[in-house]
């Protein structure tokens, strides 16, 4: 199964202000007018407003629409409640995000369960709908939200049954009734396909779920590389990855930070202050969890909303600022057409836990750095992050 929060953050708004129930309301990541859409809820949304939209763009599509900015700890609060109950129905839980979670039936009785070899796969998602309204009304009852369940044979798919009918849904797909819906659809009804990759199909001809299922793997796979496999198993609903339990974890796959500017910037050296203040909260992020990185990115939006996204894999694992600012330092000057950016980010990835990969450099001044770090980040831990910031770009 796989349950998705219906307008998570906004739901959450209303849940505390009863009096914005039935008011088209926008919650976002900042305020206006520089603000970005989050979450909208079933009101604002015959407006055309939808997640990712500017504030801006969605005030003009509705003038009396509710704007709120985000209050992650509220979020984060009732999605732990959202857990623990479904941990009262399995452990085999693995929260996917702040409003989303998958969890598995296959260890677990339930009244009216069949064996697998006494009825068809049709039969046995049915006998999971019951648990599934169930898991719904005690969401509902802990947190006063409510929630779409997807059940299917597997993640990927139950991930796109929960899309099939929102809010308060509740759809059980076999593979053969997933292929009957989606096959049919435009490749970006997929979970996972954007604009871009949608794009990149249309040009071999590939315009619909179907053909995708049905195109040469090896094709793909040129085009693609691994994600053409990826592509293509998930228009046929072919999915292997197992239910990861909330108490095994999920491995860190990636550290990042980015930030709306208050104002388009067009400065180099304006732009490079932002990458080093991010590049220093991702280093400082790594060295807290204990984990070192390869592959370095950095991400700019222009004025007019055009999203870039570059990354240099590095010759040796790092978690430190200067190596990281360094490098999205250099990705910025190569890629960056010199329009004004309304936002930027630096991320880390390819990370291995950094516990014994440390060697002393062959020169001093590495050595010198390294001790640097340890010094500012202890101070750092005492006093807090703004006790020491950078006062310069890096050379």
């Amino acid at each position: 199964m796989h349950l998705d929060m219906d307008a998570f953050f906004a739901s959450v708004e209303e849940k505390l202000n009863p009096r914005l129930k039935g008011k088209p309301l926008c919650v976002g990541g900042g305020l206006e007018p520089r603000g970005v859409v989050s979450s909208a809820n079933y009101a604002a949304r015959p407006y055309g407003i939808r997640a990712g939209m500017p504030y801006a763009e969605a005030r003009r599509l509705c003038p009396h629409a509710v704007f709120l900015e985000g209050n992650p700890q509220k979020y984060v609060h009732i999605s732990l409640q959202i857990l623990e109950t479904l941990k009262s129905c399995t452990p085999a839980v693995e929260p996917f995000s702040i409003d989303e979670a998958f969890f598995e039936l296959t260890q677990v009785p339930y009244e009216g369960k069949p064996s697998p070899e006494e009825c068809d796969p049709a039969s046995i998602l049915d006998s999971a709908v019951p648990v599934a309204r169930a898991v719904q009304r005690a969401v509902a009852r802990k947190t006063g939200l409510s929630a779409t369940i997807g059940i299917a044979p597997n993640k990927y798919v139950a991930k796109m049954a929960s899309g099939v009918q929102k809010p308060r849904g509740l759809t059980a797909l076999t593979i053969e009734r997933y292929r009957e819906i989606y096959w049919p659809a435009e490749v970006d009804a997929l979970w996972g396909i954007g604009e871009k990759t949608r794009d990149s199909l249309a040009t071999l001809g590939i315009r619909t779920v179907g053909q995708l299922a049905q195109f040469p793997r090896e094709l793909l796979t040129y085009h693609f590389g691994l994600n053409g496999d990826h592509l293509r198993d998930a228009a046929r609903g072919d999915d292997v990855s197992p239910v990861v339990p909330y108490y095994e974890g999920v491995p860190v796959k990636s550290m990042g930070h980015e930030v709306t500017l208050a104002q388009d910037l067009d400065q180099r050296d304006a732009i490079l202050a932002q990458l080093l203040r991010l590049s220093d909260m991702v280093g400082r992020r790594l060295r807290q969890d204990g984990y070192r990185g390869r592959i370095v990115a950095v991400k700019f939006r222009d004025s007019s909303f055009h999203t870039t996204i570059r990354q240099r894999a590095l010759p040796a694992l790092v978690d430190d600022e200067h190596s990281i600012y360094k490098t999205a330092s250099a990705l910025l000057d190569e890629n960056w057409d010199g329009r004004p950016l309304r936002l930027v980010g630096v991320s880390i990835s390819g990370l291995v836990p950094g516990a014994g990969l440390h060697q002393h450099g062959l020169f001093q001044e590495d050595e010198h750095r390294r001790k640097m770090v340890e010094v500012v980040d202890s101070l750092r831990d005492r006093f807090g992050d703004h006790a020491i910031v950078k006062a310069g770009v890096l050379s």
